[in-house]
């Protein structure tokens, strides 16, 4: 397991795994391991992007993607995305989200469950809708990215709200798992107002997953060293524009907002990036619930017959 910087995470991670017991008999085989070079950073780069801003209660399905990029040399096998819906009135039932994800072409629905924060969480173990499959995980390619397709609606009657999506992902290692990817934030709000915005994708083929290589994100000779852990970097201050300290977050003129490039190259919305800083309570708390999640998912798919 890769050293946690956070004693929540830390904590949590090792309750998920000491949660999965052996089962009666031998052991799957583990697959090789989802390790890259000792640098601290997760072998997989994980980020959401697309989706609507705002859902309507009982409207049809908003379409978004979680990109796993493998920055190894070595596949990673039985890779599993737990998905954490935190919501500011802690007032989302399981029951109201309908989530879907897409692999080998076929929908697998996400089953949710209430922590003791109230806050939401889904693995993706389940296999086809219909079925009594169990999905055996992703594989992801060396030096690859698989946009995985997910589709989100809300039940009819949920309260009006404003959501926080985050995921964990892990890789199955037989009877232990391994955190190896975290997801930078999806915000939306739920409104009986809302108008969803359209498929953000629509020449993407809703029915499968697609995997492309990785590009290595561009270097320019004078670009600065980047900033020392915890440290978000704070630009120069232009005559008639204001600083840091005078600039709310989230406005137009935030300046720790800044756009990167997607894997394919493509500007990202300033919605979907991550922060550079250390985590905020609310990614700390829906952390510890996914990788506490992950256990009592993994468990229970143990004992199915």
């Amino acid at each position: 397991m890769r050293p946690c910087t956070h004693a929540t995470l830390c904590l949590a991670t090792a309750a998920a795994l000491l949660a999965v017991p052996a089962r009666a008999g031998a052991a799957d085989e583990p697959g090789p391991r989802c390790a890259g070079a000792d640098t601290g950073a997760f072998p997989l780069t994980t980020r959401l992007r697309g989706g609507p801003r705002a859902y309507r209660p009982g409207a049809g399905h908003g379409t978004w993607y979680l990109d796993l990029t493998n920055t190894t040399d070595g596949t990673c096998t039985g890779v599993h995305p737990v998905v954490v819906l935190v919501d500011a009135h802690r007032a989302l039932e399981p029951t109201q989200p309908r989530l879907e994800f897409y692999a080998d072409g076929r929908p697998h629905p996400v089953r949710f469950e209430t922590t003791d924060e109230d806050e939401l969480v889904g693995a993706f173990t389940e296999g086809p809708e219909g079925t009594a499959e169990e999905f055996p995980g992703f594989t992801v390619g060396p030096g690859r990215t698989l946009s995985v397709r997910l589709r989100l609606a809300l039940a009819a009657g949920t309260a009006p709200n404003d959501v926080t999506v985050n995921a964990a992902v892990v890789q199955r290692q037989g009877d232990d798992g391994e955190w190896v990817g975290q997801s930078n934030d999806y915000r939306f709000s739920v409104s009986p107002e809302a108008d969803p915005d359209p498929d953000p994708d629509p020449e993407t083929n809703p029915d499968a997953e697609t995997e492309t290589e990785a590009q290595p994100t561009p270097t320019s000779p004078t670009a600065t060293a980047p900033p020392p852990p915890g440290r978000t970097p704070v630009p120069p201050v232009e005559p008639g524009k204001p600083s840091a300290e005078t600039v709310r977050p989230g406005t137009s003129g935030d300046p720790t907002r800044t756009a990167t490039a997607s894997p394919s190259g493509e500007q990202a919305d300033d919605e979907e990036l991550a922060s550079t800083g250390p985590l905020p309570t609310v990614a700390l708390t829906a952390a510890a619930a996914l990788l506490l999640a992950l256990g009592a998912f993994l468990v229970r798919s143990r004992r199915r017959p």
